[in-house]
């Protein structure tokens, strides 16, 4: 008998996986609303139904009941990058605290507690409106990979400790109770404020919520062209228009609504695996009982978590398409997922043969700030919010919630603070983006294995305003 490893063994795995994001392939999609094919008017338009664009809905109606609020969604809510992501929560909403102290070193303080405050927030919310989303407050836990990553768990520790949050560090053994892999040598298990939640059933909750309050939603409905009016701002779509009096762009990576919003945002594309169901001997080989979201200190990180049902989640592998193509066909093929399932073998050898149901991949919202920001258009009745390249699940509802103040012309703190304020840096065009794009891109999967150049690379990236390793962040 020939035992298959490395490739071969990969392949053999993903053989019946479908190429479709896992949380979406449920029997609890709601039916899709009719899609928009009249002329119609309304105080607020918000374009995109993911999560930025139901929170700015619910905080709209929330504020004003008798606000007339629509959205317009181009396929239907949660089919972009809210019903794909891995959904660990965080407090963070600037993605992670050693990003914000880079970005915002003045603010880190502030920023801090507005995370924590949209947290609770978010928290609230879910249980006010009785969201049903597998919501589990488990914790988020870094782990080292090898000695060389412990440096940068200490480092993180020093801050989690500096601003306040209940963080333990754990030396190996200590981390073998929690989670088994050859690979960890240590982590950082954050406690309070994080977990992990079902993020399509969160955003169809939502949309419940949006919608039970009063918002007009018309899924399959893409934003076609926008241009100001005398007094108001209107929107076409396929088969109608909109006349509305602002409009909050809440696009994220795809940057629908103004073709400069492009010039700082890069759609990157981030790719997952998902195990079958793991039986009781095989959760037993790995530990786990605790179930916190886990990142690694990879230069190409993974990331990992389980499921209700107890499948595990492995991503973190990125990619790029020329021209911020936010759907290439290489995506949709077992090859493009190969190296990410021989790092889940790696990872986690006691499993080695289980197979994978699901694989997809997506696009993110890359820019040099790494997290959301607001830009502004027509005179400021409109504002594209987005940019979310991670921990976006519970910071895209501060994201809406500072973009529609900003819109509004409210004097709040955030709509005052220098993030509100500031964009990130331009991203060059193509064809230079796309060839810087895949040189860091290899530079990232081989780095650990080969060195060299790629570190140099890096480093230059780096210093270009784009974070790209956990070490800088760290």
């Amino acid at each position: 008998m020939i035992v298959q490893n490395g490739p071969d063994q990969a392949k053999e795995a993903l053989k019946h996986a479908r190429f479709f994001p896992f949380w979406l392939d449920s029997t609890d999609s709601p039916p899709s609303t009719p899609s928009l094919d009249t002329e119609i008017q309304c105080e607020l338009l918000i374009v995109g139904a993911g999560f930025t664009g139901l929170w700015a809905a619910i905080h709209a109606k929330e504020e004003n009941p008798e606000r007339d609020v629509v959205i317009i969604e181009a396929k239907t809510a949660a089919v972009g990058a809210s019903g794909r992501p891995a959904a660990i929560l965080s407090t963070s909403v600037m993605h992670g605290l050693s990003n914000a102290k880079r970005l915002y070193p003045e603010d880190i303080d502030r920023l801090e507690l507005l995370g924590k405050e949209n947290i609770d927030g978010f928290k609230r919310a879910i249980e006010q409106y009785r969201i049903d989303c597998d919501l589990e407050w488990t914790g988020e836990l870094t782990v080292a990979v090898g000695e060389q990553g412990l440096p940068d768990i200490l480092r993180e520790h020093q801050l989690y400790e500096r601003y306040g949050h209940q963080a333990e560090l754990l030396s190996s053994e200590e981390l073998e109770k929690e989670i088994r892999s050859p690979l960890f040598s240590g982590g950082l298990w954050s406690k309070k404020r994080s977990g992990i939640v079902n993020p399509a059933k969160l955003a169809w909750g939502l949309r419940r919520v949006a919608l039970s309050l009063g918002v007009r939603l018309y899924e399959n409905t893409p934003l076609i062209a926008s241009k100001r009016l005398a007094k108001c701002l209107q929107v076409t779509t396929p088969t109608g228009k909109v006349t509305a009096t602002k409009v909050l762009l809440a696009t994220n990576a795809f940057a629908a609504g103004h073709s400069r919003i492009r010039r700082r945002v890069a759609a990157i594309r981030d790719r997952i695996v998902v195990t079958e169901p793991l039986n009781e001997t095989q959760m037993e080989s790995i530990g786990w009982k605790h179930r916190q979201g886990i990142y690694d200190t990879r230069t190409q990180l993974n990331y990992m978590r389980l499921t209700s049902d107890n499948r595990i989640l492995f991503g973190g592998r990125l990619g790029y398409f020329f021209n911020n193509n936010t759907d290439p066909d290489q995506d949709k093929h077992a090859d493009a997922y190969l190296p990410l399932v021989e790092n889940f073998y790696r990872t986690f050898p006691t499993l080695s043969g289980i197979k994978f149901s699901h694989a997809w991949s997506g696009p993110i919202g890359l820019t040099t700030r790494m997290a959301v920001h607001f830009q502004r258009y027509h005179f400021g009745n409109t504002i594209y919010a987005g940019g979310y390249s991670g921990f976006g699940v519970t910071a895209s509802r501060f994201g809406a919630k500072v973009g529609l103040a900003i819109l509004d012309g409210k004097d709040t703190e955030e709509a005052k603070m220098h993030f509100s304020n500031s964009l990130p840096g331009y991203i060059p065009p193509e064809p230079f983006r796309w060839i810087g794009a895949k040189i860091t891109m290899y530079a990232l999967d081989t780095a650990d294995e080969k060195g060299g150049w790629r570190h140099w690379w890096i480093k230059m990236v780096e210093k270009m305003g784009f974070p790209v390793t956990q070490n800088e962040l760290g």
